[in-house]
């Protein structure tokens, strides 16, 4: 037979076994058409607090309150607003009081902050008339054990964890980070989110995670990075599941974009949610 005989087989028998197939029910077909929508914007941290690894240089800090990302600002938010929300998640921990500084923001208060909380969760609730803001930030399972478990453990297990690694993986990461910076200077905030809120971002964000110093001797590397940081999204998700009443809930996600990767994961194989992609709002 040849190469091209067989290829032509193995395409007609494919053929055959789905159409034999057609009955065979899909997976899905087993859990509800109807789920809640959830729209994660992943962001920088507009007021530059400084607390990741990664730390922007002052020459590619931008300010949101001033021409033209003023202007550029506005775009993203009435962008935004196409979701129509009817519940705003933010990274931020409960004892924040987000909802008591929202009513200071309604009352015309905040408005020179720079943070995206304010920025941009603020000035949607406000302008749609949302009252309340949910913070779901938590601590990873980490913090519980420093203080219930031998914390010479974990400090062994810690030992040399500091992103300081030379893995070439991680230079390239390094080098993403600082066209992004440059990036953010000469596009229009609303195209840079795009970008950084792609299917093909979020997934090579995570990616971030587990290549360094997650090849630290022996499994310290997976350990870590399981109840660490993928902790932490995991009990993130866990406050989104709460604070969900509804099928017909509509909730915006804000938080950083290391974040939204794992958030992705979670959201779309999870059969209560339905994750909406951020470049689908164009069509809304």
């Amino acid at each position: 037979m040849t190469k091209i005989s067989l290829f032509i087989s193995v395409i007609f028998c494919s053929q055959c076994i789905f159409s034999q197939n057609d009955t065979i029910k899909r997976p899905s077909s087993f859990f509800p058409k109807q789920k809640t929508q959830v729209l994660v914007v992943g962001t920088f941290h507009f007021d530059y607090p400084n607390l990741d690894v990664y730390k922007t240089a002052d020459s590619n800090k931008i300010d949101v309150l001033i021409e033209p990302k003023k202007t550029e600002l506005t775009e993203l938010v009435e962008y935004i607003k196409r979701f129509k929300p009817t519940k705003i998640a933010i990274e931020a921990y409960p004892n924040w009081n987000a909802t008591d500084k929202l009513r200071e923001y309604n009352l015309g208060g905040l408005r020179s902050e720079r943070s995206e909380i304010v920025q941009i969760a603020m000035r949607i609730a406000n302008e749609i008339n949302i009252d309340t803001l949910y913070s779901i930030d938590c601590e990873p399972l980490t913090e519980d054990l420093i203080k219930f478990t031998d914390s010479n453990y974990l400090k062994k297990l810690f030992q040399d964890f500091d992103f300081q690694s030379d893995d070439k993986f991680s230079q390239m990461f390094s080098e993403l980070y600082k066209y992004e910076d440059e990036l953010l200077k000469n596009i229009k905030l609303l195209d840079y989110f795009k970008y950084i809120n792609s299917e093909e971002y979020h997934k090579l964000g995570y990616g971030s995670y587990i290549i360094g110093d997650f090849k630290l001797s022996d499994f310290r590397g997976p350990d870590i990075l399981s109840i660490w940081w993928y902790n932490r999204n995991l009990r993130i998700f866990r406050k989104l599941q709460e604070i969900t009443t509804s099928d017909k809930d509509k909730i915006l996600v804000i938080f950083g974009n290391g974040h939204a990767s794992i958030l992705r994961q979670l959201i779309e194989s999870s059969p209560e949610y339905k994750f909406v992609e951020f470049n689908s709002l164009n069509s809304k």
